[in-house]
């Protein structure tokens, strides 16, 4: 085999190692699409679970970046804290680590049986049926895949090997900050510390040297940590800046530690000796050890000091005015649809709500006969309408995903409970022009009619109420309360336009008045309408 040869073998074992990442990162997130939302859910103030839930998704979907891209994203859409997600990134660090001592199992002689899965994974998944079985077989294919990469590069590593020119050149290499650049530098450009860990693994498992021995391989590991951090700063660029400030506190987290752990490696030269060495006869399994040494000994190090990383974060980005239509979204959820679903389901309970509030103000507005900021107002919906048109949006970006059939039919019911809401909206511009018209044409209604209002708007809210609780409690056993208000809303719209006829036969109300009165009684009980199909909607979908 030529030099020529070695390199093509070796830029062809990496192409494959990263797409074997890619496919068991993807297949095992889709996997566990549901169960990630319920994990990241549980996340709460206590700093340990934080912790724990962070390793545990990112051993999931082997991908500490892909973990805290969502936690930057969980972060832009407000629902997690900056203590929240220090505690995630902290985890995270300690799940990538995972990557590595499978890795390290090739140097056993096993990588046969590897082989075997990646036959079985792509096959299975060529005549599984289910969903579920193919993306299981996808994920042992990715598996497998990995370690037939692994080969491919130490074939390639024998090659090199045997160049005294090349090892020459590695071996030369000593500054231990070059070292640490190197790392930094290849991390970053490939984006993926496992991808580097993976390379460096399979150097040392084929007899190839960095350095002069003793430390210099840890600096380099050192190095990767570092530029894993580059793909969360990418990520947050455009994001609020929360979410800037959790991405500077994962490169905070990883700077720090590898600044400590440089200079402990630059006190003790012989620390890979003393300490990994001794303890595992594969160079393989000590470059694993290390990686996960350093990242469980930062943690442990920096968890009591979360708050301090905040401050810290927050001192760097200071807070601007920021203004934002969206709170929830955010793109870096698509590749996990139930999450990603579950905060337009969010989205959508605000605009939802803005859109009530909205028929209250109007209520009062038409109450007070006050049409002298009806023009501001009614411009005021448009910021439904925008964040309408964001939401739906971002549903079509979800549904162009490789999304479930049970994930397309939340989709399609948050698409119908959209339209509820919007309407809901035209209906509070509608009754800002019946307050123009009133006062306008000096339109005069009772006391009894502006009572029946704040009972219709008291019964609307109450509608409006139910939705959010069957939502954020999960308890669908509401929807008969929703159905038994909406006949009485039926009711009530019936009882109000008798008396009002009964009232025009009495000469108590005015002829000219009835256009506006009856108009305005059917646009609420159409508001009430649109509440009941939302509640329903919301049930069908099963996301409650």
């Amino acid at each position: 085999m030529d030099y020529i040869t070695a390199i093509l073998q070796l830029l062809g074992g990496l192409g494959a190692l990263l797409i074997a990442f890619k496919i068991l990162s993807e297949s095992i997130e889709k996997l566990a699409n549901t169960g990630l939302k319920k994990l990241f859910n549980k996340t709460g103030k206590n700093r340990f679970v934080g912790v724990g839930i962070g390793c545990l998704v990112t051993m999931l979907i082997q991908s500490s970046s892909a973990t805290t891209v969502m936690i930057v994203g969980f972060v832009n859409a407000g629902v997690m804290t900056l203590f929240q997600a220090t505690a995630l990134i902290m985890g995270a660090n300690i799940g990538t680590t995972i990557t590595a001592q499978i890795v390290a199992l090739n140097s056993f002689n096993i990588s046969i049986w590897f082989y075997l899965l990646a036959f079985i994974g792509v096959f299975g998944n060529m005549l599984a049926k289910k969903e579920k079985s193919k993306q299981t077989c996808l994920a042992l294919a990715g598996l497998g895949l990995i370690f037939v990469s692994l080969d491919l590069m130490s074939g390639s590593m024998n090659q090199f090997k045997e160049s005294a020119v090349f090892m020459n050149a590695l071996t030369s290499i000593t500054n231990p900050f070059l070292l640490l650049l190197i790392g930094l530098a290849v991390t970053a450009v490939l984006q993926s510390s496992s991808a580097v860990t993976t390379i460096i693994i399979s150097m040392a498992a084929a007899g190839i040297m960095i350095g002069n021995g003793g430390n210099s391989v840890l600096y380099v590991i050192l190095g990767t940590n570092i530029g894993t951090c580059v793909t969360a700063l990418l990520s947050s660029i455009g994001a609020n800046n929360n979410a800037k400030r959790a991405s500077i506190i994962h490169l905070m987290f990883n700077v720090f530690g590898s600044i400590i752990f440089f200079i402990l490696l630059l006190c003790i030269p012989n620390f890979n000796e003393y300490v990994f060495v001794r303890l595992f006869p594969q160079a393989t399994t000590q470059i694993a050890m290390f990686h996960t040494f350093f990242n469980l000994t930062c943690t442990l190090l920096f968890l009591p000091i979360i708050n301090l990383f905040v401050k810290l974060s927050t001192l760097i980005i200071p807070d601007k005015k920021e203004e934002k239509i969206v709170t929830y979204l955010d793109e870096r959820f698509l590749h996990t649809p139930a999450i990603a679903i579950d905060q337009a389901y969010k989205e959508t309970l605000k605009l939802g709500s803005v859109a009530m509030d909205k028929i209250t103000d109007a209520l009062v507005t038409f109450k007070n006969r006050d049409s002298d900021d009806t023009q501001n107002k009614r411009k005021s919906l448009e910021y439904i309408y925008r964040l309408n048109d964001e939401i739906l949006n971002y549903l079509i970006k979800i549904s162009s995903q490789d999304v479930s059939s049970t994930d397309e039919a939340s989709v399609s019911k948050l698409h119908h409970i959209l339209i509820d809401f919007t309407r809901i909206a035209d209906i509070a511009d509608n009754i800002y022009k019946y307050t123009d018209k009133e006062v306008n044409e000096d339109l005069t209604f009772s006391e009894k009619v502006y009572q029946s209002l704040d009972e219709f708007s008291d019964l609307l809210n109450k509608q409006f109420a139910s939705y959010r609780t069957i939502y954020e409690n999960r308890n669908p056993s509401l929807i008969s309360e929703v159905d038994e208000r909406e006949k009485f809303i039926d009711k009530f719209r019936r009882t109000l336009i008798n008396d009002h006829i009964k009232r025009l036969e009495e000469g108590k109300c005015s002829p000219k008045s009835n256009s506006v009165f009856i108009s305005l009684i059917a646009n609420l009980e159409r508001c009430g309408d649109h509440l009941n199909y939302a509640a329903h909607s919301l049930i069908d979908s099963g996301n409650y």
